[in-house]
């Protein structure tokens, strides 16, 4: 029954406001994040809104509409309107109306009724498709389009329940150690195995494609090696970057059986195909001219493979989607921390790599200790007197980057180095120019986009040893970058506003600290600028994940302040 005391306010054009200062706002929070979006985050008031793809991986995960409506009217303030409920309960039972599967070897698409059939055989995208009609609710469907009709379908609003099964690729058979190579007990988490189970299931055809959504930190990796395990087939690992393909091969020898003669490097460096083939998304996108092929996309033909496991699946690039459509018939993971993605194609990785099938809250790994507990800070500066007249006479795009580099930054980050001193501190930007500038002004390592591989390395070893203790790092830091000791982030400029950048830059930190502490993740920004508007969409992120976010003037000095008291 609606009561003036909860925290929920249903609005009829699908928004939901949740109000932060309430005793029940974390248990209202957690249950909005299964089923609805946060899409405004400020101080007081927080803004979700559900959305038909929502309340599909809402379907997927096993939530029932009955279950969606009873969380807003258990939490709400007034009646849930009307029109919510009735539109919960039509979208959430698109869900399975339509569904693909393997008939006498045929591949079908089933629709729930005449009516529904006939709206998908009059629309001409889906049409082109279909091989023929077999009855008033069947079609028989090309195989090799499987992904092209499913990703047309939801285009129309119709999601697609796709149970037609998977080839089983060539065999590979290892085992998980019980003791890594580097000397350490090694087992699965339960979540992870949780995880691992709910993508299974069971072998089955309900599993065997979507996205596994977890923290950075959390050992994402970990859990595609377990369902690697599970499915004993050959693999393609693909990869944002170079880095990020040589921790998967560490990951893969430290904790398994497999060998260095079972695993290959496919990237810039290495063409290695092997029974698990580890690839960047870069090399299979690179080709000689824009009229030319993707030449390297004969990884996806070269072996019979029963597994493509997308790491990072929020920046997988389009060209991949449209193999990934021609491949339906292999089971896919996606990993990721967040399912936003800058383009907005959220429904082509519903579609097409599949939807969500597992997630865990961040804070509730943090509570059980899994990943480390962060404390999240904007540090507002002020723009100085002789860079108005320019920042208000320039461009809107040029607006940003006056302020995002903002030279009194520098001051505040020598503040910051002051204070963490003991601490290990990664300083992380976009313009090279600002970052150029921050390393020589403070005497670090600055890491970019045209360090090499081999230096890059050596720095990042370093840095895990103790020698060095504070990195300048580009964007080339964001992803798949293992630095466990780092327990300080400083952002002094992002990419316009991307949530899916501040889910990895603060996952460099969420690695668990050895005496328990917390890690500190601060971002500079220039007040009553672009900067300030754009660190108001990356706040998104962390407020979505239940992380305090304490906003100060640098006057104020808040890193001095100890992080618990912003838990009380």
């Amino acid at each position: 029954m609606p009561d003036p005391r909860n925290p929920l306010i249903v609005q009829s054009d699908k928004s939901v406001l949740l109000e932060v200062d309430n005793p029940l706002y974390e248990d209202a929070r957690d249950e909005l994040a299964r089923f609805a979006e946060l899409v405004k985050s400020p101080e007081y008031v927080h803004t979700y809104r559900i959305t038909p793809l929502s309340l599909w991986n809402a379907a997927a995960m096993g939530m029932t509409p009955k279950e969606v409506v009873a969380t807003l009217e258990k939490y709400a303030k007034y009646p849930v309107p009307a029109n919510i409920t009735r539109e919960i309960m039509e979208y959430m039972s698109r869900y399975g109306q339509l569904s693909l599967y393997k008939e006498d070897g045929d591949l079908v698409l089933m629709c729930e009724d005449a009516d529904l059939a006939e709206e998908v055989w009059q629309n001409k995208r889906v049409r082109e498709y279909l091989l023929e009609r077999l009855d008033e609710t069947t079609f028989l469907v090309d195989p090799a389009q499987r992904g092209f009709l499913k990703h047309a379908l939801i285009e129309i609003g119709h999601p697609v329940e796709d149970v037609a099964g998977y080839v089983d690729g060539e065999a590979l058979h290892f085992e998980l150690r019980t003791t890594t190579l580097e000397g350490k007990p090694f087992r699965l988490r339960k979540y992870q195995q949780e995880a691992v189970d709910t993508f299974y299931a069971g072998g089955g055809p309900q599993g065997g494609s979507g996205v596994v959504v977890l923290p950075c930190g959390a050992g994402k990796t970990m859990v595609g090696i377990g369902i690697m395990h599970r499915l004993q087939t050959s693999t393609v690992i693909l990869c944002p970057n170079v880095v990020a393909v040589r921790q998967w091969v560490h990951e893969l020898l430290d904790k398994t059986t497999l060998t260095p003669e079972q695993i290959g490097e496919y990237t810039g460096d290495a063409k290695d195909i092997r029974p698990v083939t580890v690839a960047t998304y870069q090399i299979l996108t690179w080709r000689r001219s824009r009229e030319e092929d993707f030449e390297h996309f004969q990884l996806f033909t070269a072996r019979r493979w029963g597994l493509i496991i997308y790491d990072e699946v929020h920046l997988l690039p389009a060209p991949v989607f449209r193999v990934t459509a021609s491949i339906q018939a292999t089971r896919r993971l996606g990993l990721t921390a967040t399912l936003v993605r800058e383009d907005g194609r959220e429904e082509d990785v519903f579609s097409l790599i599949g939807p969500k099938r597992y997630d865990v809250p961040w804070k509730q790994l943090e509570d059980q200790g899994w990943i480390a507990t962060a404390v999240c800070y904007e540090i507002r500066v002020d723009l100085p007197d002789n860079m108005r007249r320019k920042y208000a006479l320039a461009e809107d795009r040029k607006k940003y980057r006056l302020a995002a580099e903002n030279p009194v930054k520098l001051d505040i980050i020598r503040q910051l180095l002051d204070h963490h001193s003991e601490d290990n501190v990664l300083v992380i930007g976009m313009y090279l120019d600002q970052l150029k500038t921050i390393a020589e002004e403070i005497g670090a390592p600055l890491i970019t986009g045209k360090t090499s591989n081999a230096e890059r390395e050596r720095l990042y070893d370093a840095f895990r040893k103790g020698d060095v203790k504070v990195l300048v790092v580009s964007k080339v830091a964001n992803f798949a970058l293992d630095l466990p000791d780092a327990n300080v982030a400083i952002q002094v400029s992002g990419t316009f506003g991307s949530r899916q950048e501040e889910a990895q830059r603060l996952g460099r930190l969420l690695r668990p600290k050895a005496d328990g502490s917390f890690a500190r993740f601060y971002s500079i920004v220039t007040r009553d600028t672009r900067d300030m508007d754009f660190a108001a969409k990356r706040q998104l992120f962390l407020t979505e994940q239940g992380y305090q976010y304490v906003i100060a003037s640098a006057e104020e000095r808040v890193w001095e302040q100890d992080p618990a008291s912003f838990f009380v």
